[in-house]
């Protein structure tokens, strides 16, 4: 899997960023564009500490969570359609050119931290090594991208 640590690989979603336009669709789910941009920057800003989850699970979703992790990183893609964290869904109305913005803001902050070898723990997950977070961002990205044909 790439990592968004990489920078051919960091240019490469900065490009398809770019692409996308106020009147991209979704190929599945029930996100608009601007929702995309916003709900992808929840998990970016999780990761730089910049956002915290009031996330409380209790010791069987633990488990569950922890089986599921290494899908947040293999070089599987994910499935359409999979369901969204609650903590992460954008359903409002937001302003296209500047969540796009800041997308593309976080993006370059979170993969200037290709050094960073202290993260903040998951709230569902656990810890992640800086390896396994730079391929967990692009992962999420990228589906999201190929969501909006991109």
């Amino acid at each position: 899997m790439k990592s968004l640590f990489d920078k051919e690989t960091q240019k490469e979603v900065l490009n398809r960023l770019e692409l996308l336009n106020e009147n991209s669709k979704a190929n599945w789910g029930t996100m608009n564009i601007d929702q995309m941009l916003k709900h992808c920057q929840g998990p970016l800003e999780v990761a730089i500490g910049k956002k915290e989850l009031n996330a409380k699970i209790g010791f069987m979703k633990k488990l569950l969570f922890k089986a599921f992790k290494p899908t947040m990183y293999n070089d599987k893609l994910w499935n359409k359609g999979i369901p969204t964290a609650r903590d992460y869904v954008a359903s409002g109305n937001y302003d296209f050119n500047q969540e796009k913005q800041q997308l593309q803001e976080v993006i370059n902050e979170f993969s200037a931290l290709n050094n960073k070898t202290s993260w903040p723990k998951h709230p569902f997950f656990g810890s992640f090594t800086t390896e396994q977070w730079g391929k967990a961002q692009y992962k999420h990205l990228d589906h999201h991208f190929r969501q909006f044909g991109v």
